[in-house]
């Protein structure tokens, strides 16, 4: 088991407001093209077709600041029951705004509410999306789940400088493949490096409590009903040699939005 702690916080009465929004799937299902800038970011998503109006109207949007004094205690909660032990081949894929490892196959199980989400996908942010106590991070890692009725759910990781981390001190000569695929490839295809056999089990986080809520999808079409499970410890990285090349495509656009400081403000109030 991953993830075996206490579920102490199920969160407070916190603002849904964020400077960077990045993804939580890498696609968003053939719709309008959207960016970070100008008359297709993040202030004008909603406006750019009728399927993504909750960009602009959602009522449990995603990122979210985690306000830990008014966080709610989660004792009805149970701890994250994470399985991850199984191997499969995987990709790595650049998403032009986070750089995502897609495996084939089944690779592990998050159980959640009588409910199984397979783990699908994970995908790197640089700076972090979500917030703790008004503090964004250096980066934030994103474990995404399926159900087989569509729904998802996310576990995410926050970071801040420090010690390498393995597993992206494991995968650095791919990273460097990576970032020469990016750099030769035409605007038509999509980056990607096979990874071979990957497992699963080397990513699993041990914590003794996290912090839940109901968000969405954290790009068009800002579709609502995630089940954000945020770690409540903050871990270390050290993007270093292809890491940095790595670090640079994920900041790609995320550090324009802070330059220009445009912002969505998501006053929504839910419970956390």
């Amino acid at each position: 088991m991953g993830f075996l702690g206490i579920a102490k916080r199920h969160c407070g009465r916190a603002s849904a407001s964020s400077n960077i929004i990045g993804e939580v799937l890498s696609v968003n299902g053939g719709g309008p093209q959207f960016s970070y800038l100008g008359p297709s970011g993040p202030q004008k998503w909603g406006n750019l077709s009728p399927t993504y109006s909750a960009c602009s109207n959602g009522r449990f949007q995603s990122p979210v600041n985690i306000v830990r004094s008014k966080c709610v205690s989660g004792r009805h909660l149970k701890p994250l029951d994470v399985e991850y032990s199984l191997a499969a081949n995987a990709t790595l894929v650049d998403n032009l705004f986070n750089v995502a490892m897609k495996f084939d196959g089944n690779v592990g199980v998050l159980r959640l509410n009588d409910k199984n989400f397979s783990f699908i996908q994970m995908h790197w942010h640089s700076p972090s999306e979500h917030q703790l106590d008004g503090v964004r991070y250096d980066a934030e890692l994103h474990l995404v789940h399926k159900a087989d009725d569509g729904g998802i759910a996310v576990i995410a990781v926050l970071y801040r400088y420090g010690h390498p981390d393995p597993l992206l001190t494991k995968i650095q000569s791919k990273l460097a493949q990576l970032m020469k695929v990016v750099h030769h490839s035409s605007s038509h295809e999509q980056p990607q490096v096979p990874l071979g056999t990957f497992t699963t089990k080397q990513i699993r986080k041990h914590t003794r409590k996290y912090y839940r809520y109901v968000g969405s999808f954290s790009t068009p079409p800002c579709t609502e009903g995630v089940i954000w499970n945020i770690l409540g410890k903050v871990r270390k990285v050290n993007f270093t040699r292809a890491g940095r090349g790595f670090k640079g495509t994920i900041d790609l656009g995320m550090q324009e939005q802070l330059k220009t400081g445009s912002t969505i403000e998501r006053e929504k109030n839910r419970d956390v």
